[in-house]
C-alpha cells in the first residue's frame, strides 16, 4: 500500500500548517488496526491536507495512496477514505465559495486531475463489499469518469443488482448529478429516476427520486409533489430503525467524530429532504406546506430536522411566516430536549418575526429559570436562548425576568443588546442598572468587564439619570481618570455622548483622548457635549487625511453628526465618494449631504453603492430616508426592493442567522423613504 512512500520529499511540500513531513504518519494511520488512531489520521488529514477546501501540493501526492487505500480490503472504514478523495477531486477542485453549482466543478483544476487520473478504481469499488464504499463511490463515477455513456451504464447495473437502501438512494443522487453534468444523455437518467419515484420501490428510494426529478426534470416527476413527499416521509419514518453510528466510538474525540455526534439522528432523512427543499427553491409555499408536514410528523428526528430547514427558509425569503412560526413555537414543548433546543436556537435568529411563537417562548421562560444566564468556563455569561429570544421579539414578559436576572449575582454580557429590542417597557429596569453600575469597585481588575454590559443597557434605556455613576467611571480611581488604555473606554465615550451637554464636567477628560486611537469617539461625544467645532473639526480633518479607512469612516460618521456646522465640507470627503472601501463611500455621501444638502454628488455614490455591495443598503436607505424629496431619482431602487422576495442578504439555503432583522430594517426604511 505504501510503496515509494519513502522516496516522495514530504519535508519539501506542504500543507495548512507547514511542512508535510507528517503526512506519511498520517496515511499509515489511516490503515491501523486501532480505530482511534484510523479517526484521528482522518481527522488530521481533513484538518491539513484539505483545510477549509483547499488543496495543496502535499494533498496532490497523497492522491496515489489514499486510492490504494481504498482499493484494499486490508483497511476498515474504507468508506471515509473514498469521501475525502471525493472532496479532494471535487470540493477542492471547485469550491471556493457558497453556492457552486455542483455540475460545475472548477477552482483548481489539478485535484480534479488528480483523482480522474485514478478514476478507474471507482468502478470496482462501486461494487465492493463494503456499503459504505459502494456509498461514496457511485458519486464518485459520476464526478470523476469521463465516459458519461459507460457511467450511465454502470449506475443502471449498480441499481439493478443493489439491495442496501443507504447505497439505492446514493445511487439515485448520482442519477440527478448525471444529468446535471451530461444533459445530452440525460433520457435514460430521466428514466430510471422516473421508475424509482413509483411503487413499488421503498419510501425512502422514493423521496430520494422525487428530490432529483425536482431539481432537474420538475416536469417529470409525480403530480402534487408536497403531499406526496409528506406521505413518503411518515412512511419512512414508520419503517426506520436507529442504526449505530458509524466512524467512531464515543470516546472518539475528533473533529469528524464530533461532527457525527452533532448530525441530527437521522441525517439520511435530513439530506432527502434538504435536496427537496433546494429543488423547491423559491416555491415557498410548497416548501412552507412540506415543513408544516415536517413539523407535525410523529417522529421527533423528521421534526428536529425540518426546524432547520424551516430556518433556512426564513432567511432567505420574505413573506408572512406566522404560520410556520406557530408550528415551531409548538416544537418547544416537545419532550424530546434536542427539538425544544433546535426550535430555540431558531427562534432566537427571528427577532420580530418570532412573536407568534411568544406565548411557548414565556412558557419555557417561565418553567426554566436555569436557563436564564449561560455561564462558561471563560468568559462573561449571557442571556439563556429562550429569554434572550423573548427579548428580541419584543415581548414586554421579558423585562421582569431581566429584572430578576439583574438581581442576580451577574450581569450577562449582552443585557443591552436584549433590553435594546424592549422599548420603553424597559424603563422600569433603569434604577436596577444604575445601582449595579454604582456598585462597581472602582479598584477591581473586574472594574471594565463589569461595567460594559451595564454601560450597553444605560445607553439602550436611554437613561440620562445614570449621569452621576458614569461620571464615577470617568473619574475612576486615579488622578487622571479614564485612559486610553482602559478596556471600557469606548463604551463610557458612547454613553457621554447621549448625555450631551450635562456631561460638561467629562470635557477634559474626553480632551485627553483626541490624541489617542479613540480620536473620532472623543470628538463625536466632545461635539454632543460641548458642541464647539473649532476643537472638533480640526482633529477630524487630520483622521480624514490617515491610511486607515476604519478611521476615516468614523471621523466621517461624527462630521456627518455635526451637520453644517462642519461646512466647509472637507475635500476629503469628496475623495472619499471615490474610496475603494464601498462603506467609505457611503458614509462620505451621507456626510457630505447633510453638511451641503446637495444630492447631486451624493446619489450616483448610493445609486452604485446600492447596486454593487447589498450589505450598505441599510445604510444608503437611512441617507435616502434623510434626504425627503431630493432622494426621488433613486426611487427605482426603492420599489424594486420592495417589491423582492428574497432577502437582500441571502445565501443559497438561507445561510447568515442575523440577516433577518437587516432585512426587515431595511423594508421598514424603503417604506419610510418612498412615503417621504
Amino acid at each position: 500500500m505504501f510503496t515509494g512512500i519513502d522516496e516522495v520529499d514530504w519535508a519539501a511540500l506542504r500543507h495548512a500548517y507547514g511542512s508535510a513531513e507528517d503526512v506519511p504518519g498520517l496515511l499509515r494511520g489511516l490503515a491501523s488496526p486501532d480505530p482511534t488512531e484510523r479517526a484521528g489520521a482522518l481527522d488530521r488529514m481533513y484538518g491539513a491536507l484539505h483545510h477549509q477546501g483547499n488543496v495543496y501540493d502535499s494533498t496532490l501526492a497523497c492522491v496515489p495512496f489514499l486510492l490504494t487505500l481504498a482499493g484494499s480490503e486490508a483497511v476498515p472504514e474504507r468508506g471515509g477514505i473514498v469521501e475525502l478523495l471525493v472532496s479532494i477531486g471535487w470540493d477542492g477542485a471547485g469550491r471556493k465559495g457558497a453556492g457552486r453549482q455542483e455540475a460545475g466543478g472548477g477552482g483548481d483544476p489539478s485535484a480534479g486531475a488528480a483523482i480522474r487520473a485514478g478514476a478507474e478504481a471507482f468502478v470496482e469499488l462501486a461494487g465492493d463489499a463494503d456499503t459504505s464504499v459502494r456509498v461514496a463511490a457511485a458519486g464518485a463515477l459520476v464526478r470523476f469518469l469521463d465516459e458519461p455513456v459507460r457511467v450511465l451504464g454502470l449506475l443502471r447495473e449498480r441499481i439493478t443488482v443493489e439491495r442496501d437502501d443507504r447505497v439505492l438512494i446514493a445511487l439515485t443522487e448520482s442519477l440527478g448529478l448525471f444529468v446535471r453534468r451530461h444533459p445530452a444523455h440525460a433520457d435514460g437518467a430521466l428514466e430510471l429516476l422516473v421508475a424509482q419515484s413509483a411503487s413499488p420501490n421503498g419510501p425512502g428510494l422514493r423521496l430520494a427520486a422525487l428530490g432529483q426529478l425536482m431539481g432537474c426534470a420538475p416536469g417529470r416527476a409525480p403530480a402534487d409533489p408536497v403531499p406526496l413527499a409528506v406521505r413518503l416521509l411518515r412512511e419512512r419514518s414508520a419503517r426506520r430503525s436507529v442504526r449505530p453510528a458509524e466512524g467512531g466510538g464515543p470516546g472518539m474525540d475528533t473533529l469528524v467524530g464530533r461532527l457525527r455526534r452533532l448530525w441530527p439522528s437521522d441525517e439520511e432523512g435530513s439530506q432527502l429532504l434538504r435536496t427537496l427543499h433546494a429543488a423547491l427553491d423559491d416555491r415557498v409555499a410548497d416548501r412552507t406546506a412540506l415543513l408544516d408536514g415536517q413539523l407535525t410528523s410523529p417522529d421527533p428526528s423528521d421534526r428536529c430536522n425540518a426546524v432547520w430547514m424551516a430556518a433556512g427558509l426564513l432567511r432567505e425569503w420574505r413573506g408572512d411566516h406566522a404560520g410556520l412560526v406557530t408550528v415551531i413555537g409548538d416544537q418547544l414543548g416537545a419532550p424530546e430536549g434536542g427539538v425544544g433546543d433546535a426550535a430555540v436556537s431558531v427562534l432566537t435568529d427571528l427577532f420580530g418575526l418570532a412573536v407568534p411563537a411568544a406565548d411557548r417562548l414565556a412558557a419555557r421562560v417561565a418553567s426554566r429559570p436555569e436557563l436564564w444566564v449561560r455561564r462558561w468556563h471563560r468568559g462573561t455569561p449571557a442571556l439563556g436562548g429562550p429569554i434572550r429570544a423573548l427579548a428580541r421579539s419584543g415581548d414586554p414578559r421579558a423585562v421582569p425576568v431581566l429584572a430578576e436576572v439583574l438581581a442576580g449575582p451577574v450581569v450577562p454580557g449582552d443585557l443591552g443588546q436584549a433590553i435594546g429590542h424592549l422599548g420603553s417597557v424597559a424603563a422600569v429596569l433603569a434604577p436596577v442598572v444604575r445601582r449595579r453600575l454604582g456598585e462597581i469597585p472602582l479598584d477591581s481588575p473586574e472594574a471594565p468587564a463589569l461595567a460594559v454590559p451595564l454601560l450597553s443597557a444605560v445607553l439602550a434605556l436611554g437613561d440620562r439619570e445614570a449621569l452621576p455613576e458614569v461620571m464615577r467611571l470617568v473619574r475612576g480611581t486615579s488622578s487622571a481618570g479614564l485612559g486610553p488604555d482602559d478596556t471600557h473606554v469606548g463604551d463610557v465615550i458612547r454613553a457621554l455622548s447621549a448625555f450631551g451637554p450635562a456631561a460638561r464636567e467629562a470635557v477634559s477628560v474626553l480632551r485627553r483622548l483626541l490624541d489617542t486611537e479613540h480620536v473620532s469617539a472623543a470628538a463625536g461625544a466632545l461635539w454632543e457635549v460641548a458642541a464647539d467645532a473649532s476643537v472638533v473639526r480640526p482633529v477630524l480633518l487630520r483622521e480624514l487625511e490617515g491610511g486607515d479607512p476604519r478611521r476615516r469612516r468614523a471621523a466621517m460618521e461624527v462630521l456627518a453628526r455635526m451637520g453644517p456646522a462642519a461646512c466647509p465640507a472637507p475635500a476629503a470627503l469628496r475623495r472619499g465618494t471615490e474610496s475603494g472601501h464601498p462603506w467609505e463611500r457611503v458614509t462620505a455621501a451621507r456626510a457630505l449631504w447633510r453638511i451641503d444638502a446637495d444630492a447631486a454628488p451624493v446619489l450616483p455614490v448610493l445609486r452604485s453603492a446600492w447596486t454593487e455591495h447589498p450589505h450598505t443598503r441599510g445604510a444608503v436607505a437611512e441617507c435616502l430616508v434623510e434626504m425627503g424629496p431630493a432622494a426621488t431619482p433613486l426611487r427605482d431602487l426603492l420599489t424594486a426592493e420592495l417589491s423582492s422576495r428574497r432577502r437582500h442578504l441571502a445565501l443559497p439555503g438561507g445561510y447568515g442567522s442575523h440577516d433577518i432583522p437587516k432585512d426587515e430594517r431595511l423594508l421598514r426604511l424603503c417604506r419610510e423613504a418612498l412615503a417621504g
